[in-house]
């Protein structure tokens, strides 16, 4: 493939650097070639060792045998690709992430790491990581999350139509839930036959190993085009009642460990493993918090340190004696506005981690600090809880939440692929 004018003047440009000569000998500059050119972006050499360098430790911590060296090269700068299209949609609709979002996120991950921040650095510098190398991984995974959620997952709906048909269906009285693996060989939007048949070929290789016995991991991780590829193709745990009829039945007949056979979907062709198997009934106990909130969302006008300032300015005003329910219905900036900010009952899982874990967090009537979640910054207040069986209330909301995360996915991929699609792409990975 012909490189572009601008990967040419890169190149000529890294290539005119003078090097530093000892009296005695010359001594070699090494150039970082470029392997990869995403519309005006390039993805260099060493930034493609450094990620498989990630990813190679990703697997082993996974216990997942690793592709061939020339095979994980490729799967890793595919999925760079696929990230930086979309990191570039972000910077053209100015979606950003702070450093204040950054610096949550290192704190919650040093938490389950069962250590502090300073703990966390010092594990890294152990391993021979750079600190702002990490954090700039923390920053993508973030924003890479950020995108998805505004472009696609809060646009997902469920109408109750939708799961009225699902609590009514065969697969629903089973209360099964799998737990899955999928391998993807996605096909472009508008691919040619001779596309295709390539796709299928590739898919088809696939089925080929793991029927002769290979780990459907190390499948995945040479052949998925999906983004869980170097994680093994794991899905985890999914109801019977957010998947098809069909699928479901499918399942029914598979033990754990067999895998399908090809299946060709729109995004495009398939395999999917089942891992495990197990049944749920019974009462449903479960603690609820009857909560409200004032929201101020973040936008093209209002940027993230506006927001917080304005909460911070309301929460000013409560301290002072204002109520709640006024201040929500004067500032919130959500549909519970008209009602002072009241949300009813909520369950473990009804709304985004961030506001669950600070609202379960709260002592009763305490008004909570400012909380960023991925629509915007809020104050909560929990004005009531309770133990309640929620089996019947809580298999809607299952539902409702299944039904859209399959939605979602679907979306997610059909989304990414049309970014990439529309993409100027060169492949320089194999150039010699």
């Amino acid at each position: 493939m012909k490189k572009t004018l601008l990967s040419l003047m890169v190149a000529t440009a890294l290539l005119q650097i003078p090097a530093v000569r000892a009296e005695s000998a010359p001594q070699v500059v090494s150039v970082d070639r470029i392997v990869a050119v995403i519309n005006k972006s390039v993805i260099t050499e060493q930034d493609l060792k450094a990620r498989i360098k990630q990813a190679r430790r990703s697997l082993q911590e996974q216990k997942i045998a690793a592709p061939d060296d020339q095979v994980l090269a490729h799967q890793v700068l595919d999925q760079m690709i696929t990230e930086e299209v979309q990191l570039q949609f972000a910077s053209n609709n100015n979606i950003v992430i702070d450093d204040n979002d950054i610096d949550q996120a290192i704190k919650s991950l040093a938490q389950q790491n069962r250590t502090d921040v300073a703990g966390l650095k010092a594990r890294l510098v152990r391993d021979g990581e750079s600190w702002d190398t990490f954090r700039a991984d923390i920053r993508r995974e973030i924003l890479l999350s950020r995108i998805r959620e505004s472009e696609v997952d809060n646009r997902t709906n469920v109408s109750d139509t939708e799961v009225e048909q699902v609590l009514k269906s065969a697969q629903h009285a089973n209360n099964a839930e799998y737990r899955l693996a999928s391998i993807l060989v996605s096909v472009p939007e508008r691919a040619d036959g001779k596309v295709n048949e390539e796709r299928a070929r590739k898919a088809d290789k696939a089925l080929a190993e793991l029927n002769a016995g290979q780990a459907f991991g190390k499948v995945a991780a040479t052949y998925s085009d999906a983004p869980n590829a170097l994680k093994g193709g794991e899905l985890g745990w999914r109801p019977s009642n957010g998947l098809p009829p069909d699928f479901v039945s499918m399942l029914e007949s598979m033990k754990p460990g067999q895998h399908t056979n090809v299946i060709r979907t729109q995004q495009g062709f398939f395999i999917f493993q089942l891992e495990d198997k197990r049944t749920s009934k019974g009462p449903v106990m479960v603690e609820q918090f009857h909560a409200r909130h004032i929201l101020v969302r973040t936008n093209e006008i209002t940027s993230d340190t506006d927001a917080r300032n304005r909460v911070a300015q309301i929460r000013d005003r409560l301290a002072k004696g204002a109520s709640f329910a006024d201040m929500a219905k004067q500032f919130s900036e959500d549909g519970s506005n008209v009602k002072g900010g009241d949300l009813g009952w909520l369950n473990p899982g009804d709304t985004v981690p961030e506001f669950e874990k600070a609202m379960m967090a709260l002592p009763l009537n305490t008004v909570s600090e400012p909380i960023r979640s991925p629509f915007g910054w809020h104050l909560i207040v929990v004005e009531a809880k309770r133990t309640q069986d929620v089996s019947g209330e809580r298999e809607k909301a299952q539902a409702r939440q299944q039904i859209r995360a399959r939605k979602a996915e679907q979306t997610y991929i059909d989304w990414v692929r049309q970014l990439r699609d529309s993409a100027y792409i060169e492949d320089h990975l194999d150039d010699k």
